[in-house]
């Protein structure tokens, strides 16, 4: 039983480990944003199974991963269990590591690059910068925060959210309450590493008013490192703020 990492999208991101275990594996359970290009390096003929989340299905979703992981195993199969970016990050991994001990199963864990470092680095956005950065920190969108939650963070120079393009304007606005400047720039990074990718920059500010058009899935890098970043890329990449009321 191997828990495996995917990358931020791109298939040639996957590490040496991570096909291996694909090629060999007799049963691939997979997430939403792992792509057909990367299913396609699996072995042959692997039973192929979504287990992508749904919104307000999220814990009855993750309850049949953890009974299909166990059958599985049980009946004998090589089993993956195929997580976008880095399944130690915000992958729920933990959790299932836990019921395949419970059931007495061991697993192995192959790390991924996470959307949060991969993505950027892609860009040459660094997320540490010696006089600007002195460190970073990864927030998930999905949960509600209040002001006492976001306050260790605004200390942080550069924060880096995954998974929050639905709330990001109650996440904006939670971070500028808590003492974050509005000023502050900010760069989506859409369908990173993807054919498809579009980078969206803009202020904190302007996400809180609701000013930015984002589609997801999208990593939210927020701190003066984009600042400098956009100063020396192509002012093409640079997608202007969107009038919500052109849709």
């Amino acid at each position: 039983m191997a828990l495996v990492g995917a990358g931020p999208g791109a298939a040639d991101l996957l590490t040496l480990r991570a096909v291996r275990h694909l090629r060999e594996a007799d049963v691939i359970l997979y997430d939403r944003l792992v792509s057909s290009e990367i299913l396609s390096l699996a072995g042959v003929k692997p039973d192929l199974i979504d287990v992508g989340k749904l919104p307000g299905h999220a814990e009855e979703i993750q309850d049949r991963i953890h009974r299909l992981m166990v059958s599985y195993v049980r009946a004998g199969a090589s089993v993956v269990r195929l997580k976008g970016g880095d399944p130690m990050v915000f992958g729920r991994v933990g959790e299932e590591l836990a019921r395949l001990s419970e059931e007495g199963i061991d697993a192995t864990v192959v790390p991924g690059i996470s959307s949060a470092i991969g993505l950027p680095a892609l860009l040459g956005l660094p997320l540490t910068m010696r006089d600007v950065s002195s460190g970073f920190a990864v927030l998930t969108g999905q949960r509600t925060y209040g002001i006492a939650d976001l306050g260790p963070y605004i200390a942080v120079d550069t924060l880096v959210v995954l998974m929050g393009v639905r709330h990001r304007t109650r996440l904006a606005r939670g971070l500028i309450d808590a003492g974050r400047q509005g000023t502050q720039p900010v760069a989506f990074i859409e369908d990173g590493s993807t054919p498809v990718e579009r980078i969206v920059v803009s202020h904190l500010g302007e996400v809180a008013d609701d000013l930015v058009t984002v589609r997801s899935p999208a990593v939210w890098v927020i701190g003066d490192v984009v600042d400098i970043w956009s100063q020396r890329t192509n002012p093409t990449r640079r997608v202007p703020v969107l009038d919500p009321t052109q849709g």
